[in-house]
């Protein structure tokens, strides 16, 4: 996501979708449009589709939100007789801000062609890149994406098929990645062997073709039936011959998805491993009430990640639970902000407290995190003003304390308030009357019918994979520019 400046709000990465309706059918321009608006909060960066007609691939993608970049007269001059297409939205944690980092990505070799989806970061992608680029490969972009796509491509060219030119490449890279590759003729989905970013299947109404995406949301918005999560280490193909995989991969790795989908990434209509996201945040709440009880008159959420946990908070310790804020949906991302006046008025722009809740009471505040506390600090000031007597602070996790190396972005540790200070000053720098973290014991007990570990990284500084020792971040010694795009792909 790319959120205002008023925030500090975690991000992940991207959001991945393919679709193949054997039929023709299906009008695909409309049901990837759906499913990117439904995958919308993985990623406001950038975000396109590729599609394919007759083993023809030609797509669109640019920098924006899906309702800016897939305008109406964009949307009418896309081919809507495609039986096949992808769509992907993007939140940069690995590469720049840039046009050219946005995805699908579409690679033509002598064999054919191929899109490319990706969620995702790879902790060997600096090392195959120099590679890459000693073999002759050209980079037009800073993502690691590109370098699965030019490992893709040099495997298609030593291998009968493209699975097993994907099975190849997955023998070669290393971290997390939910892939959709779309080639003329097959629809593939790939998922690294520990399954740290989410990945499903559906199936078309009356068997016509499936559909891979990041949440089971993407699949409910295209009418398709949620049929399995794709396996650790799995592909997953889809042609006219159906749906079949390849176990490979899987077993290789322990299973280990990452628990901030189910506290803060996914949507909570979604179902992650067989775990509804909205259940799980419930959870976190009641844990959170059993761990850090208190008294007070109401319990509300910092919209929107912490509704879900302050409502299980509120069942659990027999508090009311309350509507403590109106957040503004209409504030769009580059909302303009001048001198300091403006910046401090723009916090009530974006998010105002309902004083006739919280005026004259004890409350309890159930957000998600908290990164560096700046946007912790206003929000609990906005409580104040607005009458709040005490302001009883609850996190649904436990502290950052260390970076993400497999699609969060998680900032460096000197930029975490929880890096360096203890529970107590952080709670006088927020200025919380108390404050409680969720353990790190029971935030792996969340996803109750999961029957999966977690990778709790971020908390504990203990990695199912090793980090990598450099990053994928590029200086050029020029902006890239975006100032005239050849938006077509």
């Amino acid at each position: 996501m790319c959120e205002s400046a008023l925030t500090e709000a975690l991000h992940e990465e991207c959001g991945v979708f393919g679709i193949y309706d054997k039929t023709g059918e299906t009008d695909m321009v409309s049901a990837v449009y759906s499913a990117l608006y439904a995958l919308q909060h993985r990623g406001q960066e950038s975000c396109g589709m590729a599609l394919n007609v007759d083993g023809v691939l030609s797509g669109y993608r640019d920098l924006g939100l899906v309702s800016e970049v897939f305008t109406k007269r964009v949307l009418e001059d896309l081919p809507h007789d495609a039986k096949m297409a992808t769509g992907h939205v993007r939140y940069a944690t690995a590469g720049q801000r840039s046009r050219s980092n946005a995805q699908p990505m579409v690679l033509h070799h002598c064999k054919g062609a191929m899109a490319i989806c990706h969620n995702g970061n790879l902790v060997n992608a600096p090392k195959l890149r120099r590679k890459l680029e000693m073999s002759g490969s050209i980079f037009h972009g800073t993502s690691d994406t590109e370098v699965i796509g030019y490992l893709l491509t040099q495997n298609r060219l030593l291998t009968p098929n493209i699975e097993m030119a994907v099975s190849r490449t997955m023998d070669d890279i290393e971290g997390a990645y939910s892939l959709v590759i779309m080639t003329h003729t097959k629809l593939i989905a790939a998922r690294d062997p520990n399954g740290f970013r989410p990945l499903c299947i559906g199936e078309l109404p009356d068997g016509a073709g499936y559909a891979f995406a990041s949440e089971s949301c993407a699949l409910d918005a295209v009418g398709a039936r949620f049929v399995r999560d794709v396996r650790p280490g799995e592909i997953v193909i889809a042609d006219h011959a159906g749906l079949r995989s390849i176990d490979t991969h899987c077993n290789t790795a322990p299973h280990t998805i990452c628990v901030f989908e189910y506290i803060y990434f996914a949507r909570p209509d979604s179902v992650i491993e067989g775990t509804c996201v909205h259940e799980a945040r419930l959870q976190a709440g009641r844990f959170l009430a059993q761990e850090h009880p208190v008294e007070a008159d109401v319990v509300i959420g910092a919209p929107d990640s912490g509704l879900d946990a302050a409502l299980g908070y509120a069942q659990e310790s027999g508090i009311p639970y309350g509507i403590g804020f109106i957040k503004n949906k209409y504030v769009g991302r580059t909302f303009i902000q001048g001198n300091q006046k403006q910046r401090e008025n723009s916090v009530r722009i974006k998010l105002n407290a309902i004083e006739s809740t919280v005026k004259g009471k004890r409350v309890v505040l159930v957000d998600d995190s908290i990164v560096r506390g700046t946007t912790s600090a206003r929000t609990i000031r906005l409580l104040r003003e607005a009458g709040a007597k005490e302001v009883h602070y609850r996190i649904s996790a436990p502290p950052f304390i260390h970076p993400c190396y497999f699609g969060t972005d998680i900032p460096d540790e000197k930029d975490l308030i929880a890096t360096g200070h203890t529970v107590e000053e952080i709670n006088r720098l927020v200025g919380s009357d108390t404050l409680g973290y969720l353990s790190v014991e029971h935030v792996k007990q969340l996803a109750i019918h999961s029957h999966c570990d977690f990778c709790t990284g971020c908390f504990t500084g203990q990695y199912p994979v090793t980090p990598p020792a450099e990053t994928m971040d590029i200086v050029y010694d020029k902006p890239l520019s975006v100032s005239n795009p050849q938006k077509k792909l």
